[in-house]
């Protein structure tokens, strides 16, 4: 589905979930919220696909590591064209395509089953490896959470990647600062996050993860350094264009109500 602006595209997603995460009775909607924006740009402006041939061999690959945060990748995925908005009514149904966490298979543009928090990663460094291999020009996207960042397996997959320079993946890490029980820095030390990934031998930066122009520019211009991976720390706020639900924790497992549905989008120029 076509969209005249990036704001509005990311308003008409965080509109989906929210509707979504009521009519499922599923959490993990302020989640889904603060990647909407990075999700946006990937597949608006970045990502090399047609959804016509969602197993093109030729196309990006991106992979939603944090997969509980899948509502708001089956809404850009349904609003990408890869199937009908309207699918979107069975999130969460027994027996539909949409779980709470992303499939291993049966759902076009959903490369990988993900949830199980570390895992994203060193998938998608097999992918890239694989591109190498078979000589294809194709990228790998995988988005992290900052809790996720507590995993090893993340680390050592980093180590990995810079190992075998594999400048043709980019990690985006959606640094909202919350984890499920607390603040991601009263969990583990995850500051400087940026001087972790560069230690590992990332070309790294921090950006706002909620400005489509500047994630546009970032993502515009990979790799940024020859030889290496990037590592995209993405500041962003959980619960993110919802005031009522903006850096609120509770917002992780609340479900909204009917009144809460209509209040966001309102807020959203949705209604």
């Amino acid at each position: 589905m076509p969209f005249p602006t990036l704001d509005l595209t990311a308003k008409t997603l965080r509109g989906a979930v929210v509707e979504m995460s009521h009519r499922a009775g599923a959490p993990h909607l302020a989640s889904s919220l603060s990647c909407i924006d990075i999700l946006t740009v990937l597949y608006w402006k970045i990502l090399r696909l047609d959804p016509k041939k969602p197993q093109d061999p030729d196309r990006d690959r991106f992979i939603l590591s944090k997969g509980h945060a899948a509502a708001a990748l089956y809404a850009a995925l349904a609003h990408r064209g890869f199937y009908p908005a309207e699918d979107l009514k069975k999130y969460v149904v027994n027996e539909s395509r949409f779980p709470e966490h992303p499939p291993a298979v049966g759902l076009p543009g959903v490369e990988a089953a993900t949830g199980s928090l570390g895992h994203g990663l060193p998938m998608g460094l097999g992918m890239a490896l694989a591109a190498r291999i078979l000589k294809k020009k194709y990228r790998v996207f995988v988005l992290l959470s900052d809790g996720e960042c507590n995993e090893g397996s993340n680390w050592e997959a980093a180590m990995f990647a810079a190992g075998q320079k594999l400048s043709n993946v980019c990690v985006l890490v959606d640094y909202n600062k919350w984890q499920a029980t607390g603040r991601s820095r009263d969990i583990l030390a995850i500051h400087p996050l940026d001087k972790k990934w560069e230690a590992c031998g990332w070309s790294t930066l921090e950006i706002d993860g909620h400005d489509h122009s500047g994630l546009t520019e970032v993502l515009s211009a990979l790799p940024r350094e020859d030889g290496k991976p990037t590592a995209i720390i993405a500041h962003t706020i959980k619960g993110k264009g919802i005031s009522f639900m903006e850096d609120d924790n509770n917002w992780h497992y609340k479900i909204p109500s009917v009144a809460e549905v209509a209040a966001a989008k309102k807020e959203l120029g949705l209604i």
